[in-house]
């Protein structure tokens, strides 16, 4: 797991430039604040959030974007070079607000927080990396009882195909996702993007609560 885990950052690292432009240009920043517009995450000035497998902080833009203002956010990511990228894009989007956003670079089945931390956390294309039961498990473990998880994983689809082939990893069937979510959440949401929308392409979302 050391090694696959040093190989992802690496190649991580090595795309982060286009991998931050393709996002920039495919829309899923304004998927992401429409979705969010759209429901209750329980989002207030003193709450916490993990934004967990970060990459170069599109969903931390679409998040902000969307007009929450929590205490702190974190960016969490095993790329040292997304993370850079990312906190550069914060620092001039005017909707982002840089001084409350901490870059952390760390394994996400080993993340350095306690219990309970975090009142939101975000999650994207990161949990097909690793063991989907550890994945979940430990981003419980920081979520705080009632605490919400946006879950948006890589659904069954050509493009999801095509992604699985690039980006060396391995999606994660829905009905694994709903199984293993089921035993630290509540499924209190399950969001299919518009067809029109890039991102409804390749992903949809679960709204998760920590029991």
């Amino acid at each position: 797991m050391a090694e696959r885990g040093f190989k992802t950052q690496e190649f991580y690292d090595r795309i982060a430039d286009a991998h931050n432009v393709a996002l920039n240009l495919n829309g899923y920043r304004g998927s992401v604040a429409r979705y969010l517009k759209s429901i209750d995450p329980g989002i207030g000035p003193e709450s916490y959030v993990l934004d967990a497998g970060s990459g170069t902080g599109i969903v931390t833009m679409g998040f902000y974007s969307a007009g929450f203002s929590p205490k702190r956010t974190i960016t969490f990511d095993l790329s040292h070079n997304s993370l850079s990228l990312g906190r550069d894009q914060f620092r001039k989007d005017r909707n982002t607000p840089a001084t409350k956003i901490s870059p952390v670079q760390g394994n996400i089945l080993k993340l350095p927080f306690a219990e309970g931390t975090f009142d939101l956390i975000l999650s994207c294309g990161v949990l097909e990396y690793v063991p989907l039961d550890n994945g979940l498990s430990e981003l419980a473990r920081v979520l705080r009882p009632g605490g919400k998880l946006i879950f948006i994983p890589i659904k069954p689809s050509i493009v999801g195909a095509v992604l699985e082939f690039l980006y060396k990893f391995k999606k994660h069937p829905l009905p694994e996702v709903r199984r293993y979510a089921e035993t630290y959440f509540r499924i209190v949401g399950h969001h299919k993007f518009r067809i029109t929308e890039t991102m409804g392409w390749s992903k949809v979302v679960f709204l998760l609560e920590k029991k």
